[in-house]
């Protein structure tokens, strides 16, 4: 997700997104850890866009 989608969002869509993206993160960890996902990169992806989300939203934060 690009930080330009982000910015279309709501604030409560945004904090819906981040609940939404970590628990898809953290099945994919676990799923990786009992068997070897085709691609472990998707992992850092994950990471990133929760990150994006985390400063859009500390962004919006300090604008209000």
């Amino acid at each position: 997700m690009k930080a330009s989608d982000l910015k279309n969002l709501t604030t409560e869509e945004l904090r819906d997104k981040l609940v939404e993206e970590q628990n898809n993160y953290r099945s994919a960890k676990l799923t990786h850890a009992i068997s070897p996902m085709e691609n472990p990169l998707a992992l850092r992806g994950q990471r990133r866009d929760i990150a994006r989300i985390h400063t859009e939203l500390a962004m919006r934060e300090m604008l209000s």
